[in-house]
């Protein structure tokens, strides 16, 4: 793993378990059972990995106005932080068993938010640990604990009022990281009302991936997503998808594919609906 490297294979990651620098986090997490993941990585996890719970460690619930995973409070999230024992200088590993999207890509936005320069997701996350035959263990994982006292880069987080005046002018495209049924509006399992942001363009998270549960190519995702955005600059594309967790996902993808610049909604669809004087777009068909 590389500062600069968005990714990390599972060959790499094993042949650096036990270095002091280096902190794994299981970020696994099932939003229909949020008792899961706690209890997946209880059961086997790769060794040294503490775990992220999405809904406790991730998000603040407090704030549904903000969308069904609104950010936490900065403070909050620096004595997550400081319990996992992390500083500015350790290197971070992320991984889950949904391609990044619940909730290492989450885990990896927000460590960029607040700075770090050396943090990556586990390409194939769990499923690719697996089937490599690599380490498992389920030992509680204890790490000594640090001081933190992080803040959030506030300039890359979109909120409602930025994203409303960014639409009024035309200078952003919304990509939204949602299975094509749900953003067309055809069916909604989730959020209270189906749609999407009028203008934004679908963008399925899964698409970024290959069948082996990998991400594809750099150079094939830079292909795909140029088609997504057509004439749109990369730094204008604005993430979403139902509470500013997947998006994440579309995100890492976009830096993987050498396309910098572009932001998340951090609200997302599930923080667009909780205002209803906020326009909502369909487009079911017959």
């Amino acid at each position: 793993m590389t500062g600069s490297s968005p990714l990390v294979s599972v060959t790499d990651l094993a042949a650096q378990l036990g270095a002091a620098d280096l902190l794994v986090v299981d970020c696994r997490f099932e939003l229909t059972d949020p008792a899961r993941g706690a209890r997946e990585h209880a059961a086997a996890h790769i060794p040294g990995a503490v775990h992220a719970d999405l809904d406790r460690d991730l998000s603040d619930l407090s704030r549904p106005a903000l969308g069904r995973h609104p950010l936490p409070h900065a403070a909050a999230f620096s004595a997550v932080l400081g319990r996992w024992g992390w500083t500015p200088s350790t290197r971070v590993v992320a991984y889950d068993d949904a391609g990044g999207a619940i909730a290492a890509a989450r885990l990896w936005w927000m460590l960029r938010l607040v700075g770090a320069r050396h943090v990556a997701v586990l390409d194939g996350g769990w499923g690719a640990w697996k089937r490599a035959g690599l380490p498992l263990e389920a030992t509680p994982v204890a790490r000594p604990a640090t001081v933190v006292a992080i803040a959030f880069k506030a300039s890359e987080i979109v909120y409602t009022d930025e994203l409303r005046a960014l639409r009024r002018r035309g200078a952003a495209l919304v990509l939204d990281a949602r299975g094509a049924p749900r953003f067309r509006g055809e069916v909604e399992p989730i959020d209270p009302v189906a749609g999407h942001i009028p203008g934004a363009r679908n963008r399925p998270l899964t698409d970024n991936l290959a069948t082996d549960g990998c991400f594809k190519p750099a150079a094939e995702l830079r292909k795909e997503l140029l088609v997504a955005i057509g004439a749109h600059a990369p730094a204008t594309v604005i993430h979403s998808c139902g509470s500013g967790v997947s998006a994440c996902q579309n995100l890492l993808a976009f830096e993987i594919a050498g396309l910098h610049g572009s932001r998340v909604y951090a609200p997302s669809w599930s923080g667009w609906i909780a205002d209803p004087g906020n326009p909502v777009e369909r487009d079911v068909r017959g």
